[in-house]
């Protein structure tokens, strides 16, 4: 016996990935982003006054957390609309994707915060740069996380056959791309002019939750 053949006896097979049932991560899922959407409206607080007149004045002096509120749930609807999509064609998961998805879930159950954040220094001069700044940059990362899971599915085989025929992950293959490039634009326009760079994000998220089958009409009647 060569060399050669001593090399081929010796050598170990190349181990196959281990593969889980994608039930229990989508529960899992689910039941963060349903926690931290929860969150976002206890951080709203009760207003204090006395009299009508007080009162509303005091209710509509919040306008920042509505604002931020509203945004938010977006952005979180957003991402978890697209989770959801991706998460129907998975036909199994190995252990690198649900790690991948408990990062986007490390930033999904992080949102409160920036908003929060966002909610309390929006008038305050100076400060409100750097807030709206932060909540940007917690946009992106979480896009950047959902175009991850998504190549990553793609390139390991994950997805079921029929993934590319879908209109919603067709949608979201041409979504997704372009939310990286307006994210990182909003975030310069917030260094200049911080609520144009919030109702952008605002419109940004209702652009990626928009039907696929509404784009599509568009389209074809233009």
């Amino acid at each position: 016996m060569d060399d050669t053949d001593l090399d081929a006896a010796t050598q170990r097979p190349a181990r196959t990935p281990r593969l889980y049932d994608k039930t229990r991560m989508e529960a899992f899922s689910d039941g963060v982003f349903a926690f931290a959407i929860t969150l976002l409206v206890l951080d709203i607080v009760i207003p204090s006054g006395e009299g009508d007149r007080d009162l509303l004045g005091a209710f509509l002096e919040q306008w920042p957390e509505y604002v931020a509120y509203v945004v938010s749930f977006a952005t979180i609807g957003a991402i978890w609309l697209a989770h959801n999509s991706i998460s129907e064609h998975l036909t199994k998961v190995d252990s690198t994707y649900m790690r991948l998805n408990l990062l986007l879930l490390l930033f999904v159950a992080f949102t409160p915060f920036p908003t929060r954040f966002l909610s309390q220094y929006i008038q305050v001069q100076n400060a409100e740069r750097v807030a709206v700044t932060i909540y940007g940059i917690a946009f992106l990362v979480l896009a950047l996380i959902v175009v991850g899971l998504w190549g990553y599915a793609k390139r390991a085989g994950l997805l079921a056959k029929d993934a590319d025929d879908d209109g919603e992950m067709a949608a979201n293959s041409q979504r997704l791309p372009q939310g990286l490039i307006a994210y990182p634009v909003l975030i310069v326009v917030g260094l200049f002019w911080p609520m144009v760079a919030v109702f952008g994000y605002l419109a940004l998220a209702l652009y990626f939750m928009m039907p696929f089958r509404i784009r599509r009409r568009r389209a074809r009647d233009v």
